[in-house]
């Protein structure tokens, strides 16, 4: 069984997660996952992430923060899907929430967030918005 959007099932383990007050998951290996799992560890959505090999496979375990017993944001909402890609040029980011939020972009210098993006003049593909 191969999972058709690895980052949507991530953000969903995630949101899931939360609701249930889970302090742990464990994800399938990528490069791409690390790279958005570093970003929400800047923004203290994840503690720590550790990366684990079993039978040839890798996983990462992935311990998630809170603040006062809830998560730390509301929602993780998946812009750019495998059927419908949402691309932004750097004029038009704009401020997720009124700066409460942030998307995470794809661009040709690595996956960053919006504010880092639009201070390199850098468009590219919104992977999420975190609300």
């Amino acid at each position: 069984m191969s999972i058709t959007d690895p980052i949507a099932d991530l953000l969903t383990r995630i949101r899931n997660a939360w609701k249930v007050k889970k302090n742990i998951i464990v994800v399938p290996y990528s490069h791409v996952k690390i790279a958005i799992l570093k970003i929400f560890k800047e923004k203290n959505i994840v503690k720590t992430i550790k990366l684990k090999e079993e039978n040839n496979k890798k996983f990462l375990i992935v311990y998630l923060n809170y603040i006062n017993n809830n998560p730390p944001f509301e929602d993780l909402i998946r812009a750019s899907k495998p059927g419908r890609r949402v691309y932004m040029g750097y004029r038009d980011l704009r401020p997720v929430r009124g700066g409460y939020g942030f998307r995470i972009i794809s661009t040709s210098r690595g996956i960053m967030l919006d504010s880092e993006a639009k201070k390199r003049k850098l468009g590219g593909e919104v992977i999420c918005e975190v609300i």
